[in-house]
């Protein structure tokens, strides 16, 4: 397949937030190698454009959704400074397609992790603090009609982070059963437990670390990493209010304009 013209294709589409017709089914031979490189192609270009890296996104941690799709593994995606919302800023629906978001935990790595190798240990040992955070995911394929390796070229179906501002020290929670609630204008949409993310988010975020290594790439210190939606994507618009909340660890909330 044409890496450089399907990476170019995406990238006019986030950049004119339009639609196009899925990788998947116009490159019938597009591998998980490609969509990767298709991702870090795009990333490339918007480094070179001025924006600068602040960490990483992981996907597809629930075991159900791995079932339903047919896949063994996470995908990941990166996050600049570009997509970043502090707590309180507004969320311009004009500057997406069409929004959903996801209620996670959100790791702030002190120390580069490189795998192969790196344990939920080592996780632990090279996270200062976690915190509540909102990821606003977005498509830039058709009416969300993406297969695994479209969400992949896609930058993980990333677009923005809310992450919240109470940080807590990681050796004080339980990652496998602290709870979650995700709110929508004022009501109860899901809740769920830090297990729904591939058994321990931490352990998410050691895939991510020897995913990387197969790349070449580091998880560098500093780094924040959004570990993996805890319950399923609701979709949002203009006048909604969303607000999630981790048992023990505070809440992060994010308006919709």
């Amino acid at each position: 397949m044409d890496r450089k013209k399907a990476a170019e294709e995406l990238f006019q589409a986030e950049k004119g937030r339009y639609q196009i017709e899925p990788l998947s089914d116009r490159y019938a031979d597009i591998t998980v190698e490609d969509a990767y490189a298709i991702q870090l192609e795009n990333v490339a270009k918007k480094l070179e454009n001025g924006e600068k890296l602040i960490g990483m996104k992981i996907g597809l941690t629930s075991r159900a959704m791995q079932q339903m799709g047919g896949i063994t593994e996470p995908d990941y995606g990166h996050l600049t400074d570009k997509m970043l919302l502090l707590e309180g800023q507004l969320c311009k629906t004009e500057n997406l397609i069409l929004p959903k978001i996801e209620g996670e935990l959100a790791f702030c790595i002190h120390k580069t992790l490189r795998g192969p190798g790196v344990t939920i240990a080592d996780v632990y040992n090279a996270t200062n603090w976690v915190a509540p955070a909102i990821e606003i995911i977005d498509t830039r394929i058709k009416d969300w009609k993406i297969k695994l390796t479209d969400t992949i070229a896609d930058n993980g179906s990333s677009a923005m982070v809310v992450l919240g501002s109470r940080l807590t020290d990681i050796r004080e929670v339980d990652m496998r059963l602290v709870g979650m609630t995700l709110e929508k204008n004022g009501e109860l949409v899901s809740s769920g437990a830090g297990a729904e993310v591939w058994g321990n988010p931490a352990a998410a975020v050691a895939w991510l670390a020897n995913k990387l290594a197969e790349f070449d790439i580091e998880l560098k210190e500093n780094s924040i990493v959004l570990s993996g939606a805890v319950t399923a994507a609701v979709a949002a618009q203009a006048g909604d209010h969303f607000s999630v909340s981790f048992q023990g660890l505070g809440s992060v909330g994010v308006k919709f304009v």
